[in-house]
């Protein structure tokens, strides 16, 4: 049985910062609630109240709400309207699929002056005969009957035929009271047979019956022959229950096994044979049913809950550390020589977050916990923890460990070239400069482009000048000391120039 609890009724009012007293509405909808209660003394300034598709038998504890305007009770096992007269500004109550046969009950709610709507789609009483007209004739307040508006004429018309219409529906109300009467009878008998087998005697271990015939006391040698017989009678009754009993196990030992095979079969026909059996449209049928499939769901969760795993023995207990692979993933663990470390490459899946992957290093052996699950492997030599590296690749996914090893010195295969440095227009460098350059570079030289020591040919022949009258072309040959620049040294076997 479900409750209404404080704890609920927070959880239900999120929109309202979880207070519930100044809640103003509320939605207990599907909770296999049984009964209202606390509601009234914890949510006083109610205005809208759900309580639709519960198990709730009748209407109760919603008297103090003086500010309730709308109560949803569709879908419950309530029987007779009561207990709303102090729902002073109650303007909606939707009582759809319930079991309401008592129509006459519908009069209480005169007092609710202000209710506008009613709902009673699917229950008893609306197919009895003048039921329209009896509501409408009883509660002058309504406006909407069952989603349909209640037109002037008709509430004329429904007023003046109300007496007749009135014993009418007293006659048929007294026969569904009867029916209802028979049919808890009956659900009783049945619940009853269904927990309770019919107490019967039993007989004795040896499944014999042993009375005392006559209250007389016999003689003793009556007694003696008395005694024999029963011995021989009783050893007989021995021999032919040992015998029973071994074709008896015998027989459930072959229902057993046929039980074994075809569980499932018989479940199945269980279920179809409890579906498929009709029965009535009571408030016992209901509760029957939804206690079988809150039975049904118990089971398959039973079925389905996993059983807990022994912890996975990581470490023996004379410290021996074991490999251990739960996620089942590949790796490569591999010692580079040249850099005196090694490298852990765990093959985690791409896309995981790296948050959920916790990596533990320790001197002699690596431990990583992804998503839960370890994986364990002991190193080949001892490494030190604090220098070591974890690292995710972007391109694989793949998570790198670099593990410095604690004896010897990490060794650094990349040469760094250091910026030269300029001196003015010369190149400085110190001799240990110059002789790392020449192991590892190759030298080059620099020339000052000041100093040239190539011919200039640019001005050797001059452009023409240009002056009135006839052309004349100054052929005048520059000095020879013009045409070469200085340190020009006048080579024998060089052809002068043209």
């Amino acid at each position: 049985m479900v409750h209404i609890t404080e704890d609920l009724i927070r959880r239900r009012a999120e929109h309202n910062d979880c207070e519930i007293f100044s809640l103003e509405e509320v939605s207990l909808h599907q909770q296999d609630i049984e009964r209202i209660e606390h509601i009234d003394r914890w949510c006083r300034d109610l205005k809208i109240l759900y309580l639709q598709n519960n198990l709730i038998p009748r209407i109760e504890n919603v008297g103090r709400l003086k500010n309730l305007e709308y109560l949803n009770l569709a879908l419950n096992n309530i029987e007779a309207i009561e207990n709303l007269e102090g729902c002073e500004s109650l303007q909606k109550l939707d009582l759809t699929v319930n079991f309401v046969g008592r129509l006459s009950s519908v009069e209480s709610l005169r007092h609710n002056v202000h209710l506008t709507e009613l709902f009673l789609v699917g229950n008893p009483c609306t197919e009895f005969q003048g039921y329209r007209q009896y509501v409408v004739a009883a509660l002058p307040q309504l406006k909407w009957l069952d989603g349909t508006e209640i037109s002037r004429s008709e509430r004329i018309r429904a007023s003046q035929g109300l007496e007749e219409v009135r014993i009418l529906v007293g006659e048929q109300e007294e026969e569904y009271l009867r029916r209802r009467v028979q049919e808890k009878e009956e659900s009783e008998r049945k619940a009853a047979g269904g927990e309770k087998q019919n107490r019967e005697r039993k007989a004795g271990f040896d499944g014999c019956w042993y009375t005392d015939i006559s209250n007389t006391t016999p003689g003793l040698e009556e007694n003696q022959e008395n005694q024999k017989n029963q011995e021989n009678q009783e050893n007989q009754e021995n021999q032919e229950n040992q015998e029973n009993q071994e074709n008896q196990e015998n027989q459930e030992n072959q229902d057993l096994e046929e039980n074994v095979e075809n569980p499932k079969i018989d479940e199945e026909e269980q279920e179809r044979e409890f579906w498929e059996t009709p029965c009535p449209f009571t408030p016992e049928s209901r509760l029957e049913t939804h206690r079988h499939l809150e039975q049904k769901r118990k089971e398959k969760e039973k079925k389905t809950e996993k059983k807990l795993k022994a912890a996975r023995t990581l470490v023996t207990s004379d410290g021996r550390v074991l490999n251990v692979n739960e996620p089942k993933l590949d790796f490569c663990l591999t010692e580079d020589d040249e850099t005196n470390m090694i490298i852990l490459d765990l093959a985690v899946f791409r896309h995981l977050d790296t948050s959920l992957i916790d990596v533990d290093v320790q001197p002699t052996y690596v431990r990583v916990a992804v998503k839960g699950k370890i994986f364990q492997i002991v190193l080949p030599a001892e490494v030190k923890p604090d220098s070591s590296t974890a690292r995710r690749s972007q391109t694989t996914g793949h998570l790198v460990l670099t593990l410095p090893l604690a004896q010897g010195e990490i060794r650094v295969t990349k040469i760094v070239q250091r910026p030269s440095r300029n001196c003015g227009n010369r190149h400085c460098s110190s001799p240990q400069d110059n002789k790392r350059n020449k192991n590892d570079i190759p030298e080059r030289l620099e020339v000052d482009p000041s100093k040239r020591t190539s011919v200039d040919i640019a001005n050797i022949v001059q452009r023409r000048s240009t002056k009135e009258g006839p052309l004349e072309v100054n052929r005048t040959t520059p000095p020879e000391a013009d045409l070469f620049s200085e340190g020009f040294i006048d080579d024998p076997d060089v052809p002068p120039l043209i």
